[in-house]
């Protein structure tokens, strides 16, 4: 195991957490800077532990669980005919749909 110290969060300064603010475009009363110093802190200590317990043996995953394919099996049915398709369209011309021109383009 490492050194706990060597992997230590970097400290992080009430003026840092003004800097963040600046930033960020917010305006911290300096209760909330003493209270983000605080709290962000400890995200950063829990980062660094994190980073400290990760391995080279472990297996980087995408899932905290394995994924598995749900969709059903790809089987031929039988579908609409042209004529039963057809026969709900508005215009319909040479067994095809029969829609406005919209591009401009000449027959």
């Amino acid at each position: 195991m490492t050194d706990p110290s060597s992997t230590a969060a970097p400290a992080l300064t009430r003026d840092d957490v003004a800097h963040l603010a600046h930033l960020a475009r917010l305006e911290l009363t300096d209760t909330e800077l003493d209270l983000y110093l605080d709290q962000l802190t400890v995200i950063l200590d829990s980062v660094a532990a994190v980073t400290e317990v990760a391995a080279a043996d472990i297996v980087p995953t995408t899932h905290a669980v394995p994924l598995t394919n749900v969709s059903r099996a790809d089987v031929l049915r039988p579908g609409l005919s042209r004529d039963a398709a057809l026969a709900g369209a508005p215009a319909a011309e040479d067994g095809q749909f029969r829609v406005p021109q919209i591009l401009g383009e000449e027959q």
